[in-house]
């Protein structure tokens, strides 16, 4: 019976410990990850919203002639 204790009590530490490191990693390099977050974010948004965008748009057509140049006041 002390053997299936110390195991239990063994894999409760194992598991404790690997949380409180997890959340020690997560601590210490949240910026990186929020970072890198954004950029993912903002690429996704980019290749979404621009493609819309630009299929919206309608093609500008050039004026073949112009006209007389302005006179000054």
């Amino acid at each position: 019976m002390q053997k299936i204790i110390n195991v239990l009590s063994i894999a409760s530490f194992v598991i404790s410990a690997s949380i409180a490191g997890t959340g020690v990693y997560v601590y210490a390099n949240k910026d990186a990850l929020i970072e890198g977050a954004k950029e993912k974010i903002q690429k996704e948004l980019t290749k979404s919203i621009g493609s819309s965008i630009t299929k919206d748009l309608p093609t500008p057509s050039l004026p073949s002639k112009t006209g007389l140049a302005i006179p000054p006041f």
